[in-house]
């Protein structure tokens, strides 16, 4: 491979391995060609092709990986953009939300086969079914740059998504996009029931725990893993309750209930208790984990872990907010807004295809406990500017031409050669209470200085 893009992509191969892999894993992710057929697959030919979408696509991508502040900063430093600033607001005013969804399931088709080849997955705890976890996400509020929010004082949302994340490989399946803000996140769950596939594993918190979506699921040859909320399910048939010893942070006990449906039918589910030895940051001690999964498939305690195992979006989340620039709060249009959260998506995608690369060579729990996303992407962010200076366009345009196998390679290659101790993850102690601020009250400014050499006490 290395002869294949040529001795200055090696010497930053040596000293930067990761920036090269993620920017290989985003030449062949995000292949401007096959972006611009998905645009037009959605929206239809368009006789005008002064702004294509790959070019959009790249733009946000370069401000959601933090490589440049905004999109106007990016519009400035690149001269070869054929259309005005404004031109180019307009056209991300006006993306359709499909597109983005699209865009997110492109790089997961391109990017699964490629760390499955490599070994780059984590273990899956129900082998033969595939786990998808849904979670919710209200993008922040923006600034308030439109003519019809500048007299609003409320904060102006643009929107809100409904993510499907792979916990074994690490990837986004799919994302629904929703440019109502205040909308309730059930009423996009249509949308994910037309997904479900047979073997399925949904595990998803209790917002998500109604009538129609378990039905659903089940109708579908899927299975769930959802925590019962209090009052959306009904039933009047249930079992005993059965005690099924500890698992991490509490006691096991389950019974048999058969919720009904709206049309009468009846759904027999089992229904698992966890009295937490201590309670959650929202002072629950109880949780119930409704789901459908047969006994001898998944043990109590498997269906306890696999609930608890739903925190890894949150990891998603993370990834997406602090290395990832996912809301950015100058985008008011809610379609643009969306937009640059499905590329942010797209962008962890492609870092989850090295993650996999880390995986197979260094192990699956050294790189959970040990590695900073954060200072990879650091390095990533610092590196790139002088590595497109120094390695032409159409270098890493073949790239886009690799077979998976080829691309599984040099990524595992790149993952050799990183030091990982350059990308430790700090490890804090427990928080600690913040004390009251009672002194000074009075004053509005105080000198640290003084503070420091003892003057004012």
């Amino acid at each position: 491979m290395q002869m294949l893009l040529g001795a200055v992509i090696e010497r930053f191969a040596e000293k930067s391995p990761m920036a090269v892999a993620v920017r290989s894993a985003l030449e062949y992710a995000l292949t401007p060609d096959a972006l611009d057929t998905i645009f037009e697959q959605i929206v239809g030919e368009r006789n005008d092709r002064e702004l294509l979408f790959s070019t959009c696509v790249n733009l946000m991508a370069t401000v959601v990986c933090r490589i440049k502040p905004s999109v106007h900063a990016v519009y400035q430093a690149d001269e070869r953009i054929p259309v005005s600033i404004a031109a180019r607001y307009a056209r991300l005013s006006r993306i359709s939300p499909e597109i983005g969804r699209a865009l997110v399931r492109h790089t997961m088709e391109r990017l699964e086969p490629v760390i499955r080849q490599m070994g780059g997955t984590t273990p899956n705890p129900l082998p033969g079914y595939r786990l998808k976890i849904l979670d919710g996400n209200h993008l922040a509020h923006t600034q308030r740059r439109l003519k019809v929010l500048r007299n609003v004082a409320a904060g102006p949302l643009p929107g809100q998504t409904l993510v499907v994340l792979d916990p074994v490989l690490g990837l986004a399946l799919d994302v629904i996009c929703c440019e109502d803000g205040h909308s309730q996140e059930r009423v996009m769950l249509d949308s994910i029931l037309e997904t479900v596939r047979p073997f399925d594993v949904w595990s998803a918190d209790r917002n998500f725990c109604t009538t129609a979506l378990l039905f659903g699921i089940k109708a579908r040859g899927g299975f769930f893993v959802i925590r019962r909320h209090a009052s959306t399910l009904s039933w009047e048939r249930e079992s005993d309750w059965v005690e099924h010893g500890r698992t991490d942070g509490g006691k096991l006990s389950e019974q048999t209930i058969h919720l009904q449906g709206t049309d009468g039918a009846e759904l027999p589910v089992r229904r698992i208790r966890v009295t937490l030895d201590h309670p959650t940051e929202d002072g629950d001690k109880v949780l119930e984990i409704l789901t459908n999964l047969p006994a001898e498939v998944a043990s109590a305690a498997v269906v306890a872990g696999l609930y608890r195992s739903r925190w890894s979006v949150e990891g998603l989340f993370q990834v997406l907010t602090v290395v990832l620039k996912c809301a950015l709060n100058t985008l008011g249009y809610p379609p643009t807004a969306l937009f640059g959260f499905c590329v942010a998506l797209a962008c962890s995608n492609v870092y989850a295809a090295v993650k996999g690369a880390l995986r197979r060579v260094h192990g699956a729990d050294v790189v959970n406990e040990s590695v900073s996303d954060y200072h990879v992407a650091l390095e990533v962010s610092g590196v790139r500017e002088g590595m497109a200076i120094a390695v032409p366009e159409e270098t890493w345009a073949a790239i886009s031409g690799w077979s998976v196998r080829t691309l599984a390679d040099w990524l595992v290659s790149l993952a050799t050669r990183a030091k990982l101790s350059r990308y430790k993850k700090g490890k804090r102690g427990p928080k600690k209470p913040k004390p009251r601020r009672t002194r000074f009250a009075k004053s509005k400014h105080i000198a640290t200085a003084r503070l420091l050499n003892g003057e004012q006490t």
